[in-house]
């Protein structure tokens, strides 16, 4: 569907009917829709699209924009930084981005006053901080005014913000006061007293609160606006529905990454040394960790000298270890999210992950005697003495690896969690490195104890 409206589009603005009409049909497309069918017309289309749309569309539609700066770039500065100027706060900072340092800055030069200051302060907060995801496009009113006062100044500020379906009321002294429902207002009697309709329990984030530390609030409120307060309880703009979403897709594309030992997100057009930079890193931590695990095997020298056989089944052990410290990890970080969760709940969640692995370990377990038993018995022309001896090893210690990686996997990013890291450090890679070391550990010990010092197969 998406391809024939895109179709339909270019096909529309390659038609020779007149601007005006063109300018009218418009219209009935959304600007999402219009920003992907940019990509199929020439520039010279683009610019003749640009002045038949005005500043104003064009603003609403390159907020939609991958790559805005490519675009920007095909307008002269001036219109560029009207354009600009029509954009909310929040996606002008994220236009701006996409540009060269010196455009910026003379763009920025040509914008108004009124812009450029919510653009510094939208650019005053660290990356991680929920200020840096606010948009300065909101309506608020003062406390005292009547019902038809109130209805005027939101008519007033309307024209310049069209984030009107919560208004935000302002005390008398500045400070936030509460929020009214668009609806509530509309349908009251003008007799009513405004307090009525406001909610001055309305849930709101400070400017420099983490987003990991607010987005679980901000996630369990259906509102299409959370205010954003100073510390001097000052509303100073709001995170939208929208905001939320974009959030969240970060987070967990951030979160992705860090599972996969990245430190963020990969992007296709990134430079050659720009993906090492950012492999790298880890990759040297789990090659020192690597190294510990060859090194612990290196002691086991004389066990796998006297029975070499169990080499054959070190991969079963060490693979279904990491699997399950894996999975472990997996619904921690994900349980971590919830900031509600307590010491008990945590301990709880601990026993509940190692009475999974050990039942899981045990089924496991139990196969793994059998199979490698039958295995060594049938193929390998073994007597079932010493076959079933060899997997009663594996299968003892195939249980033993995976309820110590079901602990390990959970209480590791809650270890992370508490000295403040974020949980997802506890990367699969990561993981799966200390459960090999786990691994190997509990394996060739238990071949030492049972095979060689219990029943002397060696």
């Amino acid at each position: 569907m998406e391809n024939e409206v895109l179709k339909e589009l270019v096909a529309l603005i390659r038609s020779d009917i007149d601007r005006e009409m063109l300018s009218q049909e418009l219209t009935n497309y959304h600007d999402n829709d219009i920003s992907n069918a940019l990509d199929e017309l020439s520039e010279d289309e683009r610019k003749v699209l640009y002045h038949i749309l005005g500043d104003e569309r064009v603003s609403e539609i390159f907020a939609y924009l991958d790559d805005p700066g490519k675009y920007l770039g095909e307008l002269e500065l001036e219109r560029a930084a009207d354009i600009i100027e029509n954009m909310d706060a929040d996606d002008a900072v994220d236009v701006l981005e996409e540009v060269d340092e010196e455009t910026r800055k003379q763009l920025i030069e040509l914008i108004d006053e009124e812009s450029k200051e919510d653009i510094r302060l939208i650019c005053s907060y660290e990356e991680d901080e929920i200020g840096s995801k606010m948009t300065t496009n909101f309506i608020e009113i003062g406390k005292s005014l009547t019902i038809k006062q109130a209805m005027r100044s939101l008519i007033a500020q309307a024209e310049e913000n069209d984030n009107i379906s919560t208004l935000f009321v302002q005390d008398d002294d500045g400070t936030f006061y509460g929020a009214i429902d668009l609806k509530d207002l509309i349908v009251a009697r003008n007799y009513m007293d405004l307090e009525t309709l406001i909610t001055q329990s309305f849930p709101y984030v400070r400017d420099h609160e983490s987003i990991p530390d607010c987005i679980e609030r901000l996630k369990d409120y259906a509102e299409d606006s959370i205010p954003v307060l100073n510390d001097h309880n000052e509303l100073i703009g709001v995170i939208t529905a929208q905001d939320i979403v974009e959030v969240v897709d970060d987070e967990l594309g951030d979160d992705y990454a860090k599972l996969a030992g990245l430190t963020k997100e990969a992007d296709l057009e990134e430079t050659l040394g720009e993906s090492i930079k950012k492999r790298l890193p880890w990759l040297v931590v789990l090659l020192v960790l690597s190294m510990c695990v060859s090194t612990v095997t290196s002691l086991f020298e004389g066990v796998i000298a006297q029975l070499a056989i169990i080499v054959s089944f070190q991969s079963v052990i060490l693979g279904m270890s990491g699997n399950v410290g894996t999975q472990s990890l997996a619904v921690t970080i994900r349980l971590l999210m919830d900031e509600n969760l307590g010491t008990k709940q945590k301990i709880s969640m601990i026993f509940r992950e190692m009475r999974i692995g050990f039942s899981n370990g045990l089924i496991l377990g139990i196969l793994s005697i059998a199979f490698i038993g039958g295995y060594l018995c049938l193929f390998k022309g073994k007597s079932p003495q010493y076959a079933f001896a060899i997997s009663l090893c594996a299968g003892i210690a195939l249980l033993m690896a995976m309820t110590i990686s079901s602990i390990v996997g959970t209480s590791v990013p809650m270890f992370f969690k508490k000295i403040n890291v974020d949980p997802a450090v506890a990367s699969g890679p990561l993981i799966t490195t200390v459960n090999d070391l786990i691994g190997v550990v509990t394996y060739y010990g238990v071949a030492w104890f049972l095979l060689i010092n219990l029943l002397h197969l060696g």
